[in-house]
């Protein structure tokens, strides 16, 4: 504690070192109730099966009963799939339990026979990290990544790498694509390689991962108030909503931010509406570069996965707005999906906004000085 007094300068240095110990403090809080909030539900689950009083009423119906329950009660992530993940987290990880805080270790007691098969089947066990130090290292997220590694050895690699490293959860899963850890084994001068590696890796930002959809929805936040890259971006998106919506022509509005599950990886589409006169949902993606191939290519894929998942009988294709905008020029294309019905391609465009309406309305709204 300093004996003199302040000069500015060492205000506003120890209010910024303040702010940032205590943001990351905040970050790894949640972080750690996360992990162990997924890790002690894989818990119980597991025990219930093992010895559950009422496990044969549900037989291979449990998965989908206790999602629908949870889900029911609002519980997040509490999905068939993601339930059995924190079932197989809570196996491949045992030794988290030893970390748990007193107020939970006194419910817990892990069977012996899973202890010992992880001490068994480790090649290497002494160079896992202990459980403390991944809860308090690795987010959920990492997590979700290390445990569709089967070989043991294999993933200790990638937990010591990803912990000396700092990486980012993307990081973590383009070093496992790239095969890392096989490159590795084949190499002569696997401290150089290791350099290399470090060296571009992505980092872990020190603030609240926000953004990782674990992390929003255990917080209780919507897609929509975290996931809008820019205010400017914010606005624009507010603005568009209303400005479909004003235009009558049937749009009802579906969704902000939608999350859509594609593989393991979760996606967020803009705006989502439901067009009552065309019976299709109508897909907007916004972007605040120019057009790329990259840009159509995801409001593609996005498109697509609306006709395998969400049409129904009467539905027809859904279709997608893409707005890409630069400085005070807008481009507007209209993605079909691939609809081959002539007629029905004909309908649409006589019902949706005209692209030169469209590319008017966010030129103006870019123009205007409360966007700058």
């Amino acid at each position: 504690m300093k004996t003199h007094p302040l000069t500015f300068p060492d205000l506003a240095t120890t209010i910024s070192r303040i702010h940032h110990e205590l943001s990351t403090q905040a970050s790894r809080a949640v972080n750690i109730s996360l992990t162990l909030r997924n890790w002690m539900i894989g818990y119980y689950i597991e025990e219930y099966e093992r010895s559950g009083s009422d496990r044969a009423e549900y037989g291979e119906r449990l998965m989908d009963q206790l999602a629908k329950t949870l889900m029911g009660e609002g519980l997040p992530r509490c999905e068939r799939r993601e339930l059995y993940r924190y079932r197989k987290f809570y196996i491949t990880y045992p030794r988290i339990g030893g970390s748990l805080p007193p107020q939970f270790s006194g419910f817990i007691e892990i069977p012996n026979s899973i202890m010992e098969n992880q001490i068994v089947e480790s090649v290497t066990p002494q160079l896992h990290p202990e459980g403390s130090v991944l809860i308090t290292r690795l987010s959920f997220t990492h997590f979700a990544e290390l445990i569709e590694i089967e070989d043991e050895t294999k993933r200790a690699f990638y937990e010591v790498e990803c912990i000396r490293g700092n990486w980012s959860v993307r990081e973590l899963k383009r070093q496992i694509h790239s095969l890392y850890y096989e490159r590795s084994g084949l190499s002569i001068d696997k401290s150089a390689l290791s350099a290399m590696a470090h060296d571009k890796a992505e980092k872990i930002a020190p603030g609240l991962n926000i953004r990782d959809p674990y992390i929003f929805e255990f917080l209780g936040l919507k897609p929509c108030e975290v996931m809008g890259e820019s205010h400017l971006e914010d606005q624009l998106l507010d603005k568009l909503q209303e400005f479909l919506l004003e235009l009558g022509h049937g749009f009802c509005f579906e969704g902000r931010q939608k999350r859509i599950l594609i593989g393991d990886s979760h996606y967020f589409v803009d705006l989502v509406f439901y067009h009552r006169i065309l019976k299709c949902h109508v897909l907007v993606e916004l972007k605040l570069e120019p057009f790329n191939h990259e840009n159509i290519g995801q409001l593609n894929t996005y498109v697509s996965w609306f006709r395998a998942n969400m049409m129904t009988e009467g539905d027809n294709p859904p279709v997608g707005i893409l707005l890409c905008t630069y400085k005070e020029k807008a481009l507007v294309e209209y993605a079909l999906a691939g609809m081959d019905n002539n007629l029905f391609v004909s309908r649409y465009l006589l019902e949706l906004p005209k692209k030169e309406e469209m590319q008017r309305f966010i030129e103006r709204q870019i123009r205007g000085g409360e966007y700058k």
